[in-house]
């Protein structure tokens, strides 16, 4: 098996060296024959080499992907992935591993689509950052005069909260208040009337406490705001300027659809399907949006600056902001190596890292998501313009570790030189 993925490596390797080989020779040969300049001449044999290493990169990654991928299939610890991995306004790779129902045996491919979880909690900030730069919304706009019939015990405190304490967990209610609920399919509007009997465990602002109703909250105001519900609303400001032609906010559109991924629960018989539910499809701000791994690497293009009709960076970055530490122990990220600490922004977790061998600070934005056993990640690297999104339809241990792991293998092949991949071959 290991022989057999050597040969291939190197056959492709060697392919695709010979391919750069002939393509700057090509050029040279042209441009000798049109009397062009010299320096045109070398620029544009540059300009070639540039392209054929990235093609060169691309399928090396690729390969590796595969190869890390199988091995977890292997191991039984997943059952299919989606994988979006972008660079500047590249995309490395688009596609899937494994199968997307075990029954069926339908592969993943990119335009299977899987329920994000709380990976539409990026979605909400964003939303929310356009409509503010809309004039629609203020971050500092109050829950309480949006929604009257919102009320807390403490009279200051319901006044305190905005928009800005909500999708940064930062309203003092108690961790994941009425997410049993929203599970239990409440209308937001029937859940918002029922927290004047919560006490706030701090004052607005001041403590990190993780919620879905109370973020989904963000959504009704969203839509007093502008008229528009949640649905047309993300369908019109993001799904139809980026072109996620498979990104939808319902229960009827993901099963309706001929390519979705079915969730499967890990039993000692296997894999097996389980029903969609229909749980957070009325809390679309904090989890009911669906989307394919080509989907996902539309909305990482933008989200790292590549589409600024949408919004521009400098708005990009407010949303990115961190607005409060999150004071929290044994949390999977936090194992990540040369992890500091972690803030939350709007509908985005920020972590910073240290390099233990250079002590150079760098910067993760990133989510997990978790619903009707489909486990997400999404994380993206401002400093290096990469992208990285992975969709599992099970939950698995994989997703606590996949991103650094997938990070490293994309490091390591896009810092590699056509001579790196000459002296590989040579090995192999």
């Amino acid at each position: 098996m290991v022989i057999k993925s050597k040969f291939l490596l190197f056959i492709t390797i060697l392919g695709l060296l010979i391919y750069v080989s002939l393509t700057a020779w090509g050029v040279e040969s042209n441009t000798h024959l049109e009397s062009t300049s010299i320096n045109d001449a070398i620029n544009q044999a540059n300009k070639k080499e540039e392209v054929s290493l990235h093609l060169l990169r691309k399928e090396i990654l690729i390969k590796h992907l595969e190869a890390y991928f199988q091995d977890a299939l292997d191991a039984h610890l997943i059952i299919g992935a989606g994988v979006s991995i972008v660079s500047g306004d590249s995309v490395l790779f688009n596609g899937g591993f494994g199968r997307r129902n075990s029954t069926l045996n339908e592969r993943v491919n990119a335009q299977t689509v899987f329920r994000l979880g709380s990976l539409s909690k990026g979605f909400t900030g964003v939303l929310a950052g356009i409509e503010v730069h809309n004039g629609n919304l203020n971050w500092e706009d109050k829950l309480a005069e949006a929604i009257p019939q919102f009320h807390l015990k403490d009279k200051e405190n319901e006044e305190a909260i905005t928009l800005s304490t909500i999708l940064s967990h930062t309203t003092g209610v108690p961790y994941h208040c009425y997410t049993n609920l929203v599970e239990a399919g409440l209308s937001m509007s029937q859940i918002a009337e029922r927290f004047d009997i919560i006490k706030s465990t701090s004052k607005p602002g001041q403590l990190y406490s993780y919620q879905n109703a109370m973020f989904a909250l963000s959504g009704e105001m969203l839509q007093i705001a502008t008229g528009d519900n949640m649905h047309e609303l993300l369908q019109n400001r993001i799904f139809n300027p980026l072109d996620m032609q498979f990104a939808s906010t319902d229960y009827d559109a993901l099963v309706g659809g001929t390519n979705y991924a079915y969730p499967h629960k890990n039993t000692a018989q296997g894999f097996k399907p389980i029903p969609v539910n229909k749980k957070y499809y009325n809390a679309i701000p904090a989890g009911g949006i669906n989307a394919s791994p080509e989907d996902m690497s539309k909305w990482m293009r933008f989200l790292l600056g590549y589409n600024e009709s949408v919004l521009s960076k400098t708005n990009l970055q407010t949303i990115f902001t961190p607005q409060i530490e999150m004071i929290e122990a044994r949390k999977y990220y936090q194992r990540w190596e040369g992890h500091l600490k972690s803030s939350y922004a709007y509908g985005w977790r920020i972590h910073e890292f240290k390099d233990s061998a250079t002590e150079k600070k760098t910067t993760m934005i990133h989510h997990g998501g978790s619903v009707n056993n489909y486990r997400n990640e999404i994380a993206l690297y401002p400093e290096e313009e990469l992208g990285i999104c992975i969709l599992f339809n099970s939950m698995t241990p994989l997703a606590t570790s996949v991103i650094p792991d997938v990070h490293k293998i994309v490091r390591k092949v896009m810092q590699q030189s056509l001579a790196d991949f000459e002296r590989n071959a040579e090995c192999l």
